[in-house]
C-alpha cells in the first residue's frame, strides 16, 4: 500500500497538475487541512530537481496565502463564537492576559510553527483570534515557510539522486519517520 501511494505521488509530482495540487494542499494546510505540503513537495522535487526552487516558491506563496486565510478564520470566528463563549464561562479577562502575552511573542510562535512539523494552522488561527499585528504575522509567515521549503528544495536539489535511492530502498522506514513527525506535531499542539 505504501509503495503504491509513493508511486502515485511520484507520478503526480511529474504530472502537469502537480503545481496546482501543491498550491491547493499548501494553502489549505495553513488554515484547516492536517496533512503538510511536504508529502507532495518532496516527491515533486525528487522527480523534477531542476525546478526545485520554483516548486519551493509555489509552496511558500500558497502556504502564506493559506495562513492569511487561517488568520481571517481566527479573527472572524473568534468575534462571532469565541468571545461569547469566553464571556459565558467568565474567562474573557484571562483570555485578554493570554492575548497580550501571545502578541508579545507571536512573531516567534509563527516562525517556530512555520518551520517545524508543528501544525501551522493552529498558529495562523490563534494569531487571528488574538489580533497579532497582521504585518508581523505575514512577515513571520513568509520567513518561516520560505526557510522550510527552500531548505528542503536545496537539500533535495543537491542530494536528490542519493535521497531518492534511499527513500525507495527504505520506504517503510521513511513512512514511519514521516508519520511520527506528523503525530509529534499534533502531540505538541496538546502541550502548547
Amino acid at each position: 500500500m505504501i509503495r503504491s501511494l509513493y508511486n502515485w505521488t511520484m507520478r503526480l509530482g511529474e504530472s502537469r497538475y502537480a503545481l496546482y495540487a501543491l498550491a491547493i494542499i499548501a494553502f489549505i494546510e495553513s488554515s484547516v487541512f492536517p496533512i503538510p505540503p511536504d508529502v507532495l513537495l518532496i516527491p515533486m522535487i525528487i522527480a523534477l530537481p531542476r525546478r526545485a526552487f520554483f516548486i519551493a516558491f509555489i509552496a511558500t506563496v500558497s502556504s502564506v496565502l493559506g495562513g492569511m486565510f487561517g488568520y481571517y478564520i481566527g479573527a472572524v470566528l473568534f468575534d462571532s463564537i469565541g468571545q461569547p463563549l469566553l464571556e459565558f464561562y467568565g474567562k474573557a479577562a484571562q483570555f485578554e492576559q493570554f492575548k497580550d502575552t501571545y502578541n508579545d511573542y507571536g512573531a516567534w510562535a509563527v516562525l517556530v510553527a512555520g518551520i517545524t512539523p508543528f501544525p501551522f494552522k493552529v498558529i495562523t488561527i490563534l494569531s487571528g483570534s488574538t489580533g497579532l499585528d497582521f504585518g508581523v504575522f505575514v512577515l513571520s509567515s513568509v520567513l518561516a515557510r520560505a526557510a522550510r521549503f527552500f531548505v528542503i528544495a536545496a537539500l533535495l536539489w543537491k542530494f536528490g539522486v542519493p535521497i531518492r535511492t534511499f527513500i525507495e530502498k527504505r520506504l517503510g522506514l521513511v513512512f514511519i519517520v514521516a508519520l511520527a513527525l506528523l503525530v509529534g506535531g499534533f502531540v505538541a499542539v496538546k502541550f502548547f
